[in-house]
């Protein structure tokens, strides 16, 4: 049997949006580091978002964007990840948010995974 530990990256924090080409990490406590002896899997994203305008969550691994994640103006998305792929050790994860410029709100983020 293998021993899963479940991680998450959540919370809720404030954002001013620089365009949607622009998106910037959200908060510095949502990244997340695979461990040198692991693995890791993405499993869910639940996202909420407090604006009048829509709002894009991009996770980033290794400063590229690997999902994107539209939220709707006031409002919320649960989002199960069908297709899990394999994190290597070291592959580094963040939470950036892109919204139009000068937009201000609050973005609930609560991403799941599981090191293996």
């Amino acid at each position: 049997m293998i021993d899963t530990v479940p991680r998450f990256l959540n919370g809720a924090y404030a954002f001013t949006g620089q365009g949607y080409e622009a998106a910037c990490l959200l908060h510095g406590s949502l990244v997340y580091v695979v461990p040198a002896d692991k693995r890791a899997q993405l499993i869910y994203l639940r996202g909420g978002n407090s604006s009048a305008e829509m709002i894009v969550v991009s996770l980033m691994q290794d400063g590229r964007v690997a999902r994107m994640f539209p939220v709707g103006a006031k409002a919320g998305t649960h989002v199960p990840l069908a297709v899990v792929e394999d994190l290597a050790p070291g592959t580094r994860v963040e939470v950036f948010v892109g919204a139009p410029a000068g937009v201000s709100g609050t973005a609930v983020i609560d991403v799941g995974l599981i090191e293996i």
